[in-house]
């Protein structure tokens, strides 16, 4: 299964906010096998987000869109992502009865706030797409021919991924190995494993944890065993991280 993410703020762009949201979905995917192809992001733009939703909904098995749903000006996803699809936006009796629920909810918590959502905004989502609720907040997100909305407030964007999280699934595998071993002192043997056995290597060093980490990855579970193997036995590599002495700069 390979994917796209499109995170979406004019805050991204800017350097404002920190989009710890497309490292969390791309470490979480990462983990259920998926193959995280292309990671993007956007300003609040409706034409920009629609036109990147299409052409990712084209080229890959799913998207994930995160950010710009709700009820403020620049809030401007959930439009952009029907007019990607060509669909009018309207709410459903599953959005409005969940909005009108925690509306109700935020009064009886607090009563002297003055309270004014466009709950028929606020909920609507692009005609025929099925509705994921938003148990956290307010605005629903929503799943349309194969693109997933959700909301760019992490603790809410977290929740609502786990209540699809087992519609992503995929066959990549990797392993991780620790070495001391300068990097370019390796490389011959990296590409000798990726070439020997079909796998992906790749090698990240670490400063603050002294060493480097080398990943290797897979779709073959025996390929991705005997290339390890193969790695531990020509590189001075183990499974358990190790340390070095970097010069002490």
């Amino acid at each position: 299964m390979e994917v796209a993410l499109v995170t979406v703020g004019d805050e991204l762009l800017a350097g404002d906010t920190v989009n710890t949201n497309a490292n969390w979905l791309a470490a979480e995917l990462s983990d259920r096998g998926v193959a995280v192809k292309r990671v993007l992001s956007v300003p609040d733009d409706r034409a920009v987000i629609a036109e990147r939703v299409r052409a990712y909904a084209d080229a890959y098995d799913a998207v994930i869109v995160t950010g710009g749903i709700g009820g403020t000006p620049d809030d401007v996803t959930m439009e952009a992502v029907a007019d990607a699809f060509a669909r009018e936006l309207a709410p459903t009796d599953l959005t409005r009865e969940a909005v009108e629920g925690r509306l109700a909810e935020i009064r009886e918590r607090l009563p002297d706030s003055d309270v004014d959502v466009d709950v028929e905004a606020e909920a609507a989502i692009p005609e025929g797409s099925r509705p994921i609720l938003n148990d956290p907040g307010l605005a629903p997100g929503c799943v349309v021919e194969g693109v997933y909305v959700m909301p760019g407030i992490p603790e809410e964007l977290k929740a609502m991924f786990e209540s699809v999280a087992d519609e992503f699934a995929g066959d990549r595998r990797s392993r991780f190995l620790y070495t001391v071993e300068p990097e370019s002192d390796i490389v011959p043997a990296l590409e000798a494993a990726g070439e020997r056995f079909d796998v992906a290597v790749g090698c990240y060093p670490d400063r603050e944890a002294e060493h480097n980490r080398l990943k290797v990855t897979a779709t073959d579970e025996r390929a991705l065993g005997e290339a390890t193997a193969w790695l531990l036995a020509n590189v001075d590599a183990s499974e358990t991280p190790v340390r070095r002495d970097w010069g002490g700069e």
